[in-house]
């Protein structure tokens, strides 16, 4: 097959796509009551589903699956593997060690399948959104962030198609990971914006709510680094820590590590990428990580301190999901980059996406819903007087 597209499966992959998103409408059909409710559940179940995909799409990039099927959107014209035995039979027997195998043409389908119907959970939440928006059903959200949600996941879309068209090409391949992370904090903002027995805003002071976005701009240069590592293969570029080949400040090549408009291995001139620009990568995300674990820990002791009860379990969960991020970050360079930590970290960037996410638009409700100052007195009346 020469074509990278062809859309003959696309109706069949729709109809999949539907099916396997009536079991989750389903279950909120019948576990919720009311409109409201039934649309905070959905929100929710598609949060929690937007999470399995995440940590499904790092288990298809780490497996080295993203080319298993290598047109888009189906697999060499059908709607599955089963189709397409024959040509990834050939193209096996030609590359056995390949991009191109049974297992791998599989893991790439089933990311797509559960990405389908992602999709489709999210268009039916638009939808409904809109249509009880417009019935006047009190304790909705906006109709708009449905819409943005839609928005985005066929920008998302689109830019798996390309990961498979440009053959893994890095910028993409990172830009789908920060897609696919954005797409949380949609759905996650979303699950809190309902107004109703299920809202719970955080007060905090200006300031904290100030360092906690401070906070959120870090960990999304972090992610992207961490993205650009993995996406580049540069985990194993440094073997060794705390020190990365026996020094604390090892030979690096920033300037063809960081261009982003290359292939795969290559430099920006079409040249192998040298072993440096991996090194310059891997390191920079190390140090990266030390700032945001210092931030983290920073506003983690601003939320132990304030008043509110709430504060003290989000900073629990801050620590807890940035001790997780070390873990499993130094796990895959000492232990030589297994699966099952690789995947851990993803989901750790995952998990404080999400955190992040909810903290944010809980402080957000929580400065809007405070009270006014009541007017000061009348210079001229005295307390307590009674007058006519």
């Amino acid at each position: 097959m020469d074509t990278a597209y062809n859309l003959s499966p696309l109706l069949h992959l729709a109809l999949l796509g539907i099916a396997l998103a009536l079991a989750p409408l389903a279950w909120v059909a019948l576990r919720h009551r009311g409109a409201a409710a039934r649309l905070r559940g959905l929100t929710a179940l598609t949060l929690f589903l937007c999470f399995d995909l995440v940590l499904f799409g790092a288990f298809t990039r780490l497996t080295d699956s993203g080319l298993g099927c290598p047109d888009w959107p189906g697999c060499y014209g059908s709607a599955s593997p089963l189709g397409a035995q024959h040509h990834i039979a050939a193209a096996q027997a030609l590359l056995p060690d390949g991009p191109v195998t049974h297992a791998k043409a599989w893991i790439e389908m089933l990311h797509r399948y559960l990405a389908t119907a992602v999709g489709v959970l999210i268009t039916v939440l638009a939808v409904a959104t809109w249509r009880q928006h417009r019935r006047g059903t009190p304790g909705l959200i906006s109709p708009w962030w449905a819409s943005a949600t839609l928005v985005w996941v066929c920008l998302q879309g689109a830019f798996g198609a390309l990961t498979v068209t440009l053959k893994l090409y890095p910028a993409i391949v990172t830009g789908h990971l920060l897609g696919g992370l954005g797409l949380l904090a949609l759905l996650a903002a979303q699950s809190q914006a309902f107004t109703g027995p299920g809202s719970r805003p955080l007060a905090l002071t200006p300031g904290l709510r100030r360092g906690l976005w401070a906070l959120a701009a870090l960990a999304l240069a972090q992610i992207a680094l961490g993205g650009w590592v993995s996406t580049n293969y540069a985990v194993l570029a440094c073997s060794d820590f705390p020190t990365c080949h026996g020094r604390w400040w090892p030979e690096m090549d920033f300037e063809h590590g960081f261009t982003l408009q290359r292939a795969l291995g290559s430099t920006g001139e079409g040249d192998f990428l040298p072993f440096a620009a991996l090194t310059a990568i891997h390191f920079t995300h190390r140090l990266m990580a030390l700032v945001l674990l210092a931030a983290l820990a920073l506003t983690a002791w601003g939320l132990w301190r304030q008043p509110d009860p709430q504060a003290r379990r989000w900073a629990c969960a801050l620590l807890a999901v940035g001790a997780w991020q070390l873990g499993s970050g130094v796990s895959n360079v000492v232990l030589g980059w297994p699966l099952v930590a690789a995947v851990a970290h993803t989901g750790g960037a995952a998990a404080l996406t999400v955190i992040l996410s909810l903290m944010l638009m809980r402080a957000h409700q929580s400065a809007r819903a405070r009270v006014p100052a009541q007017p000061a007195a009348h210079p001229d009346l005295v307390p307590g007087a009674r007058y006519p």
